[in-house]
């Protein structure tokens, strides 16, 4: 458009007489030279054009894509810990672990999705993690299942590929811890499960059926949800032993001499606690129970759940309640916050913090949470990341300015670029 603009320019100049210039071979010397001059005085114009407008473009882009989620994500912080709610028959272990807490990242794979919607949805995952590594320095990691789309299905170079991409995306410090729970889609629901599915998973991420776990004093149990069905399939069976073990190493741990001489366990430094991650929430019969900024919408909220489906069976939950006696259960699966209390056999009700997707393709306004804990307290936050929406009114106004700033541009050329290519030419 400025081209043909400045052309006009030109063409007004040659009409009016070309500055003067008489015929004749010196006249026509004189006349190449000015136009030659008028064009590099076009060509200048152009460039200074394309200069602001490529400009306003990377600095949208650079704001949008970048630079809004250190916004956004330096309004989030690690929750204090309130001293009257600590345990005072736990030992406290020092300095509080800070953990970021994600759920249901759902990496795809080759079969679903567009090409397009994978690499924005991964792009979103990776600025708002690597985002919050920078600003907040977590201590721990915690994945809480559901880690790729198509775990179940893909081949082994897929697969390996697939992990490979994970660590990239979620690349955290060398000193931090990473605790990641399975999930459904990583490994399939129990009637599809199969042990070459269960055991590359396991080797990947170095988790069993059930893993017990104690960092700084602060003792996590890992647990494979589709290890909970309750039958005696080659994962249940384990699993189910595993837990009643690790019952009698707590026990231990808080000082039952006649249960440590067939217990004690070497990962338990103090007792503590126990705080558990799962993919699938303990029982419950639907969201509808759910109290958070973001819960499932309403169309979903009231929907009742399906034991082994959509969450633990009422069997399970009672087992896993009453034999580990946690403080804390972090779960995931419903790609909805929800924040619900279970009575336990003694002692004060344990907390459950179902934990949204991480990816803005299943969630609409994502979140995740800080966690701050010690031996015998914690305290959580829920970090709300940036809206897709805001980005896109974003890129919306800074197209409308640009297309206005263009019209402008247009509206001013008969006047001001012919006076621009006419100073050129004097």
């Amino acid at each position: 458009m400025l081209r043909a603009v400045n052309l006009r320019a030109i063409q007004r100049w040659w009409a009016a007489g070309g500055g003067g210039v008489r015929r004749g071979e010196d006249a026509a010397g004189q006349s190449h030279g000015l136009f030659l001059r008028a064009m590099r005085a076009a060509v200048r114009l152009n460039l200074n054009f394309l200069k602001k407008f490529v400009l306003a473009i990377a600095g949208v882009f650079f704001y949008c894509e970048f630079l809004h989620y250190y916004v956004v994500l330096a309004q989030c912080g690690w929750p204090a810990l309130d001293p009257s709610a600590a345990d005072p028959s736990v030992n406290d272990s020092g300095t509080p672990l800070h953990a970021m807490v994600l759920a249901d990242t759902h990496l795809l794979g080759r079969r679903n999705g567009h090409w397009l919607d994978k690499l924005r949805r991964e792009w979103q995952m990776h600025r708002a993690f690597q985002t919050t590594v920078t600003l907040h320095q977590p201590d721990v990691f915690i994945f809480l299942g559901d880690l790729f789309d198509e775990g179940k299905w893909c081949q082994p170079e897929e697969y390996v590929e697939y992990v490979a991409r994970f660590h990239q995306l979620f690349a955290v410090p060398e000193d931090a811890d990473v605790l990641v729970a399975v999930g459904n889609h990583d490994i399939g629901f129990h009637y599809s499960v199969n042990p070459y599915l269960v055991s590359r998973f396991q080797r990947s991420f170095d988790v069993g059926p059930v893993k017990l776990v104690q960092i700084a004093g602060v003792t996590f149990v890992i647990i494979n949800s589709m290890a909970m069905e309750g039958d005696d399939c080659f994962l249940c069976r384990p699993a189910k032993n595993k837990i009643k073990v690790i019952s009698r190493q707590l026990r231990c741990a808080r000082g039952d001499k006649e249960t440590c001489k067939y217990w004690h366990s070497p990962i338990l430094q103090q007792y503590s606690q126990p705080v558990v991650l799962q993919h699938y929430p303990l029982h419950r019969d639907s969201d509808a129970v759910c109290d958070e900024p973001d819960e499932a919408p309403p169309d979903l909220k009231h929907v009742r759940f399906r034991e082994r489906w959509e969450c633990l069976s009422r069997d399970a939950t009672e087992m896993l309640l009453e034999e580990l006696s946690p403080r804390l259960v972090l779960s995931g699966h419903t790609h909805h916050g929800c924040h619900v209390t279970h009575p336990l056999p003694r002692g004060s009700p344990a907390h459950e913090y179902t934990v949204p997707s991480f990816s803005w393709r299943n969630k609409r306004s994502p979140t995740f949470s800080m966690l701050t804990i010690s031996s015998n307290n914690y305290a959580i936050y829920k970090c709300h990341m940036p809206q897709e929406v805001t980005v896109l009114v974003v890129y919306g106004i800074t197209t409308l300015l640009i297309i206005m700033w263009i019209v402008r541009l247009k509206l001013r050329s008969t006047g001001v670029l012919y006076t621009k290519v006419s100073k050129h030419l004097d």
